[in-house]
């Protein structure tokens, strides 16, 4: 069986590197939304990073970055 050509090679690369960042963007904002969830039900984002051993700084960051557009 031969090899495809460097380019059809390339591109098809380049499709699914695209592919992948796009799910990887939407599972941040999946994730940044049950991060939110969890704040308002535990009370504040504090409890939550104490609660998943997370810091407060990387918790409020998630959520603001990926919570507003």
């Amino acid at each position: 069986m031969e090899t495809p050509p460097w380019r059809d090679r390339l591109r098809e690369a380049d499709e699914l590197l695209e592919q992948l960042n796009a799910q990887a963007e939407q599972a941040r904002r999946r994730r940044a939304h049950a991060l939110k969830d969890g704040a308002e039900e535990l009370g504040s984002v504090y409890a939550l990073a104490k609660d998943l051993s997370l810091s407060q700084t990387a918790v409020s960051k998630a959520i603001k970055k990926y919570t507003t557009a």
